[in-house]
């Protein structure tokens, strides 16, 4: 396994080794996804299309806000992800 997803409405999922561009990974559900970009371990990839605006869910709980359409197989970080949580102290 080299990606791990705990909920099935998730669009991403955790990287468990570094990745590379190019390389095919196997889902859970089977299917297979051609990774776009490196993805380093511990760092977020789309399992499917995630357009501009929607909620990107990791664990069944949204973490933000994707800030352009991301393909799947894509890199979700800070260049196209945004926190929805505003904290003041």
């Amino acid at each position: 396994m080299k990606l791990i997803s705990l909920n099935r409405i998730d669009n991403v999922a955790v990287a468990l080794c570094d990745l590379q561009a190019g390389q095919e990974v196997t889902l859970a559900d089977g299917s297979v996804l051609t990774l776009r970009d490196d993805i380093a371990f511990g760092h977020k990839v789309a399992v499917r299309s995630i357009d501009e605006g929607e909620k990107v869910l990791k664990y069944g709980l949204p973490i933000g806000s994707a800030t352009r359409n991301i393909e799947a197989g894509g890199l979700v970080h800070e260049h196209n992800l945004k926190s929805d949580y505003v904290w003041s102290i």
